[in-house]
């Protein structure tokens, strides 16, 4: 997709955001299902993602752990927005790489400490693109990439989401 396709597909859209706020508001889900032992089965819509505990907390390796799945998402949802500010402002990127790292205590999920975080204490995005660009956009493509990403903003705003739950009795 170039610069003008990109516009030519968002344009309509951001006018109508602008005209109808409420438009722009749209709700994502995920489900899964609880599984055997110690795991649940994520339906993606295009796969079945079975995750499980990580092996830091008994689990054996062979289910996905949901903090990889986590940095996953980040990976993509930065990739994704890296691109588009790219293509957006015409700065040649012939490809690259992305990669997210973190930290967990794994103390804290297991509770052996009640002061040891439960979650990443540190999360890191790199990129490492293929291009010419200057200091200056790689600077701009950094800077909107980060202010852009749904999932990178998600999780530094740090939303407090709500759960509830039911049985069937």
């Amino acid at each position: 997709m170039d610069r003008d396709q990109l516009r030519s597909v968002q344009g309509p859209l951001k006018e109508r955001y602008r005209d109808e706020p409420e438009a722009a508001v749209v709700t994502l889900s995920a489900s899964g299902q609880l599984g055997e032992g110690v795991s649940c089965s994520v339906d993606s819509g295009r796969a079945l993602a079975a995750a499980g505990l990580h092996p830091a907390s008994g689990g054996d390796g062979t289910l996905l752990c949901s903090g990889d799945m986590l940095l996953e998402a980040l990976v993509a949802c930065a990739g994704v927005t890296l691109r588009a500010v790219a293509t957006s402002l015409g700065i040649a990127v012939e490809g690259g790489t992305v990669r997210a790292e973190g930290e967990l205590d794994f103390r804290g999920t297991l509770a052996v400490d009640r002061d040891a975080p439960v979650g990443f204490r540190a999360i890191r995005l790199e990129f490492a693109l293929d291009s010419d660009a200057d200091a200056e956009q790689v600077a701009t493509l950094l800077k909107l990439t980060e202010r852009y990403c749904v999932v990178l903003q998600t999780i530094a705003s740090g939303v407090r989401p709500t759960a509830t739950i039911a049985t069937n009795v």
